[in-house]
C-alpha cells in the first residue's frame, strides 16, 4: 500500500475563491437562515474546505426586517447587554430591536454560529446585513442563492 496517496493538502491562499452571495431573508425563520449563512461564511459547502482557514464567501443578506421567529420567541426571547458599570445590564425583546435596529437580530444570530476566536471574528467581517431590499455592493455583482435550496 502506497501511503504517498494519504497525505492531506491544506489550500494555499491562491486556491482559495472568495465569490459574493446574495441572500434574501424575507419571510426566514431566523435560526435556519443564521446556519445556512454561517455555513456559507465558513465555506463548509466548498470541496476544498478547511476548519482552521477562511475559505467561505462573503454574504449579503437583504430585507433583515421581514425574518420571523417561532412560537412566542418575539416577545419571549432576549437579548442582554451590560455596559460594565453597576446596574448597567439591558435586555431587549426582539419586538424591540425590530423597531431599533432589526439587521443587529440577523447579525447576532449569524455570530453565536461561528466559532468564538480569531478565526471567528475574521469570518463575522465577511457578512453584510441591510435593511430593505437596497444594498451597495452591486460593484462586486453577487450571485443570488436561494437559502431554502442549501442542505
Amino acid at each position: 500500500m502506497n501511503t504517498q496517496s494519504y497525505k492531506t493538502l491544506t489550500p494555499k491562499a491562491d486556491q482559495i475563491t472568495k465569490e459574493w452571495v446574495l441572500v434574501d431573508a424575507e419571510n426566514e425563520i431566523v435560526g435556519r437562515l443564521a446556519t445556512k449563512v454561517a455555513s456559507i461564511l465558513r465555506g463548509k459547502y466548498k470541496t476544498n474546505y478547511t476548519p482552521h482557514l477562511d475559505c467561505g464567501d462573503n454574504v449579503i443578506v437583504i430585507n433583515a426586517e421581514k425574518v420571523r421567529f417561532t412560537g412566542d420567541k418575539m416577545n419571549d426571547k432576549l437579548y442582554i447587554s451590560y455596559s460594565g458599570h453597576p446596574g448597567g445590564q439591558k435586555k431587549v425583546t426582539p419586538k424591540d430591536m425590530m423597531r431599533k435596529k432589526p439587521a443587529y437580530i440577523v447579525e447576532e444570530a449569524v455570530r453565536g454560529m461561528l466559532p468564538k476566536n480569531r478565526l471567528g471574528a475574521e469570518l463575522f467581517r465577511n457578512l453584510r446585513v441591510f435593511v430593505g431590499a437596497e444594498h451597495d455592493h452591486q460593484a462586486q455583482k453577487p450571485r443570488v442563492i436561494n437559502i431554502n435550496e442549501i442542505k
